[in-house]
Formats: structure tokens, sequence, C-alpha cells
């Protein structure tokens, strides 16, 4: 066996990282999917 630690640090635990890109992307599409859900509330009466 091994007798290394087996604790790691945060950024070696998640094996990467994630840029801030994906934080506007999921807002976009989140107000994109409201806007067209409003969209069909509105003009599915007609």
């Amino acid at each position: 066996m091994d007798d290394e630690d087996p604790h790691l640090t945060k950024t070696e635990a998640r094996a990467g990282s994630a840029p801030g890109i994906v934080r506007i992307v999921l807002m976009v599409s989140l107000v994109l999917i409201v806007g067209i859900f409003i969209a069909l509330l509105l003009f599915w009466r007609q």
C-alpha cells in the first residue's frame, strides 16, 4: 500500500477549474428560456 496522505486540496479534488464563462452561459440560457415561456403564454391565447 502507498504511504501517501489521502487528503487532497480543493483544486486537486476537483481536477479542474470552472471559468467565469459558465455562469454567463447559464444566466443567458435561463433568461432565454423564461422569455420563451412568457412569449408562449402571451401569444398562445390569440
